[in-house]
């Protein structure tokens, strides 16, 4: 076995320090990647890491690629495409609930092809969520599939997913063989065509059915939120005991917590009597908070300034969810702290996080990545958060205004793309980088807007983590860790070991970074394929695949957290779907690595 040298060991402590990180974040993931890329260089005697090395994550060409698609699908997204196919999948579907899962499958894997599928999960969310609506099945039957399959659809190209450019990178890098255009695509087919199978029949029985349509909510279980409300002194329900205040109300709520002269009683019997300035945590549905919101003497306290603030419903005004992506800059704010109000010109009435709803106040209540959130907003404010990338709108979109006439040129433009790194007439940095000044020039998309487009987290944390694989490289790491796995080959054969590398990638990317899990293991394979004297290019084939299959945690991939919240999922149905549909293709993908491209 390789020596384990200082700057190995270095190595080591920097990966186990981020693996902590980058699982229970007590920083953005992005903040510790560029820790880490801080680190190699600081330790660059030992780590071979100089300062031009560490920031070579930028101008990677993975990485000005995945920036460039993030802008080329942001374009396609403001022609109102995606509201199109709403229009036309309701008409086929109509209320038959396999059909309706069948066209999601359908539509979001070759459009993951096509462009990222993080924005294609991003876009159709809303539609999924509408469709579900309107034809009266539970929207959480449709979106983890829908999440799932963006998966395989990113499968069927180099462009479908930023871990397929990250890992082309590498493989060029160590292996001088990048990946074409439709490398892999004979693959993608197959574990898409295998994926979807599993979707419709054995995931479809497993899927929950946490969120009740709208059209059925009048006589059946209700989607609840977590709401303040304070009794004024002038409030008819003064004197009145709760269970008395709810009947008065004639809406279902629980008081989960009452706040009386500072002091805080959890779940307070229904006999306690109210008393002004009270204030309570109810839980309640989006129908009773409305009702709430027009009795006198009762007012809703998040981002509450003046008496104007605190009256009914204006008829300009709206009431809209919203869900916090990933890579928010309201991650780990308050609605205080955030200024959420100022910012937004909207008020947070209700909060829903999954499944459960946490018994914090809402001034205390720290968002994280999926929290649903329940506003008031004017219909202007709507669609300027259609627009956010660091919210999803989860209703209707008809109020944005899109550039319908641009639509040919944007599908013209990502048709381009494609062709041209397809045929290798460009590099695919090159291409995209040109569909995107293309579709500046021609008013797709505006410059402001392509910006706002950029998920920087996910840039900072490709441009800090790329030269870590390169550590591990230079410092004898990855040939300690190749030595390690190798042994597992003394009691299994060559494809044993190539399944066990694929499913120590999959585990991995549940809970890190899919592109930290490309950068860390592409080295490693690379270095067990030769110790084993197999295709080396199979076992980065292998971690390609794997690191894109995080079906088991809602925190693995970005897509499973925009679903995480509109599906009112909670953590156990992923393990419950996903951990089948995980161990399932580590076979199908395996054997298919090994039929096509041989060991």
């Amino acid at each position: 076995m390789a020596m384990l040298t200082t700057g190995a060991l270095l190595v080591f402590l920097i990966i186990a320090a981020a693996l902590v990180l980058f699982v229970t974040e007590p920083v953005p993931i992005d903040v510790t990647a560029i820790g880490i890329m801080v680190c190699l260089m600081i330790l660059g005697p030992w780590t071979g890491v100089s300062p031009s090395d560490g920031v070579a994550g930028f101008s990677n060409p993975a990485t000005i690629t995945i920036l460039s698609m993030m802008i080329l699908s942001e374009g396609v997204r403001r022609t109102g495409l995606i509201q199109r196919l709403e229009t036309t999948v309701a008409t086929y579907t109509g209320t038959n609930e396999r059909k309706q899962l069948a066209a999601t499958v359908g539509i979001v894997g070759p459009l993951s092809g096509l462009i990222n599928n993080t924005a294609a999960v991003a876009v159709l969310v809303p539609m999924v969520n509408d469709l579900a609506h309107e034809n009266g099945t539970s929207p959480s039957k449709l979106l983890l599939p829908l999440s799932y399959a963006s998966m395989f659809g990113g499968m069927l190209t180099l462009i479908g997913t930023s871990t397929n450019l990250v890992a082309s990178s590498l493989s060029a890098e160590y292996l001088g063989r990048p990946f074409s255009m439709f490398e892999f695509t004979k693959l993608g087919i197959v574990v898409f065509l295998v994926g979807a199978a599993y979707l419709l029949t054995v995931g479809y029985w497993l899927a929950p059915s946490h969120v009740t349509p709208r059209s059925e909510r009048a006589t059946t279980a209700r989607e609840e939120y977590l709401t303040e409300l304070v009794v004024r002194q002038d409030s008819p329900v003064v004197g009145l005991t709760i269970r008395e205040a709810l009947e008065e109300v004639d809406h279902e709520a629980d008081v989960t917590q009452l706040i009386r002269d500072g002091r805080y009683v959890s779940n307070p019997p229904l006999s306690t009597e109210i008393q002004s300035d009270d204030v309570y945590t109810v839980r309640l549905t989006n129908g009773a908070l409305q009702t709430l919101i027009n009795i006198e003497g009762i007012d809703l306290v998040p981002g509450a300034t003046t008496e104007a603030d605190l009256d009914s419903l204006a008829p300009e005004q709206t009431l809209v969810e919203i869900v916090l992506t990933a890579g928010s800059n309201l991650i780990g704010e308050t609605i205080e702290s955030a200024r959420f109000s100022d910012t937004y010109h909207a008020r947070v009435l209700a909060v829903r996080r999954g499944g459960r709803i946490t018994h914090e106040r809402l001034s205390e209540f720290t968002f994280r990545p999926g929290d649903a959130l329940l506003i008031e907003s004017e219909a202007e404010t709507v669609d300027r958060l259609a627009d956010d990338p660091n919210v999803i709108v989860a209703g209707d979109l008809d109020l944005q205004q899109f550039r319908s006439s641009k639509l040919p040129v944007a599908i013209g433009v990502v048709l381009a793309v494609v062709g041209l790194a397809a045929l290798d007439l460009l590099p695919i940095m090159v291409s995209a980088l040109a569909g995107v000044v293309t579709m500046l020039a021609a008013g797709v998309i505006k410059p402001a807007e392509a910006y706002e487009a950029v998920q920087w987290d996910i840039i900072f944390l490709l441009a800090g983590v790329i030269p870590l694989g390169n550590a591990m490289a230079e410092t004898g790491g990855a040939d300690i860790l190749g030595a390690l796995v190798v042994s597992s080959a003394d009691i299994l054969p060559a494809v044993g070991v190539l399944g066990l590398f694929y499913l120590l990638t999959a585990l991995m990317t549940n809970v890190v970074s899919n592109q930290a899990s490309v950068v860390l293991l592409v080295p490693v394979a690379v270095d067990v394929a030769g110790r084993l004297g197999a295709n080396a290019f199979a076992f980065v084939l292998a971690v390609t695949f794997a690191a894109s299959t995080a079906f088991m945690t809602p925190v693995g991939y970005q897509t499973n957290l925009f679903v995480y919240g509109p599906g009112k999922y909670q953590f156990s149905d992923f393990i419950r779907v996903g951990g089948p549909l995980q161990l399932l293709l580590v076979v199908v993908t395996t054997g298919g690595i090994v039929f096509f491209w041989g060991l």
